[in-house]
């Protein structure tokens, strides 16, 4: 059990002055706006992940470049550090051992150490993803789990991991944030903006009719430093994260382009047969979405953030549409950066594989 001792030093380091934040996935889109939020606090970052911290703000982190499925450089990691936020994850275009292995084994790796090394609150960021395909809207944290494929299964392992040193007296905070977007943020929504900025219609599964819930990883960089910070009687809890503000898919992801300013439109397509078209591109290899994505962009997929505001006092500043432009916005700022590269994380292009010979007809 973590003793009242460590909870009083956390309490005092972490409210009257300087703290030491371990983020894993640090090098990533969540973790640069996490590291970014934290500086302007006045805390230290710790930055663990397989890549380089390749940005501007490199001298500023604590930089550990590793896997979070190797211990002993987790242990690294983890020395003197008052709070971990766990970002890292194997996200749905890995391969799927490489999913189960880094975001359930690794999560647990992190967590150990983090319980060995006496450091009294951790953080997890999982996914709405969780849920799976609901039946009904809006979704509640104590909803039934029903992930889909190895992302979905992963997280509900992952979170159970959590639970369990949540009974050993850590406090464990789990946030389930909504696809969220913002600076540095590419992925499967370049799909988008890259058609917003060329000039084209943008197809959407089904009628775009449906209300589809998104957030800005500021306000998620708020949600997660409330529940580092906050009492954790209060914090030591699980809490759905997404905007507050949204209309439909259409009529959201139409903003993009209206403000692109060329004139186009979201183009409806059949859900169905689309469906089945990603289907069979994606057991081909060459599909520019993977399974929660098309299964569920035609449907409804929004959560209740009701409990983070009344007990968290969570506050999201951005609509949908906002947090779609802002991104935009900075997709245009910066496209000289990542043209040309594509990959399966969040920080750059996904390869829009068959989309991109619909370009010819939209």
């Amino acid at each position: 059990m973590i003793n009242d001792a460590l909870y009083t030093r956390y309490y005092m380091e972490h409210n009257n002055s300087m703290a030491r934040y371990l983020i894993t996935g640090g090098a990533g889109f969540l973790g640069i706006n996490m590291a970014r939020y934290l500086w302007q606090q006045g805390h230290e970052v710790v930055s663990l992940d397989l890549v380089a911290f390749d940005y501007p703000e490199r001298d500023k982190v604590i930089e550990i470049t590793g896997d979070i499925r190797s211990r002993a450089t987790v242990d690294k990691a983890m020395e003197g550090v008052d709070v971990v936020i766990h970002t890292a994850a194997a996200l749905p275009l890995y391969k799927p051992e490489d999913i189960y292995s880094t975001d359930i084994d690794g999560s647990r790796n992190v967590i150990e150490s983090a319980y060995e090394h006496g450091v009294p609150r951790f953080v997890h960021v999982s996914s709405t993803a969780v849920y799976g395909i609901p039946d009904h809207h809006p979704l509640m944290e104590d909803d039934e789990l029903d992930g889909v494929g190895p992302y979905g299964e992963s997280k509900i392992k992952a979170e159970e991991v959590c639970f369990e040193y949540r009974e050993k007296g850590m406090i464990v905070p789990v946030v389930r944030p909504k696809s969220f977007i913002g600076p540095e943020r590419l992925g499967v929504f370049v799909l988008l903006y890259d058609w917003a900025y060329t000039g084209h219609n943008f197809p959407v599964l089904g009628n775009g009719k449906n209300r589809y819930q998104l957030l800005d990883v500021e306000d998620l960089c708020e949600a997660i430093y409330l529940c580092s910070t906050l009492d954790g009687e209060i914090a030591n809890d699980t809490f759905n994260i997404g905007a507050q503000e949204f209309t439909t898919f259409g009529e959201d992801y139409q903003a993009v382009l209206d403000y692109a300013g060329h004139g186009k439109r979201i183009i409806p397509l059949p859900a169905e047969p689309a469906i089945w078209t990603l289907r069979f591109l994606e057991k081909l290899g060459i599909s520019p979405l993977y399974k929660w994505v098309y299964e569920t962009a035609s449907k409804d997929s929004f959560v209740s953030v009701e409990k983070a505001e009344k007990i968290l006092g969570f506050k999201p500043k951005y609509s949908n549409k906002e947090a779609l432009i802002r991104n935009y916005q900075w997709y245009v700022d910066n496209l000289s950066k990542f043209e040309g590269q594509s990959g399966v994380s969040h920080r750059v292009p996904w390869k829009q594989g068959a989309l991109s010979l619909a370009k010819l007809v939209f």
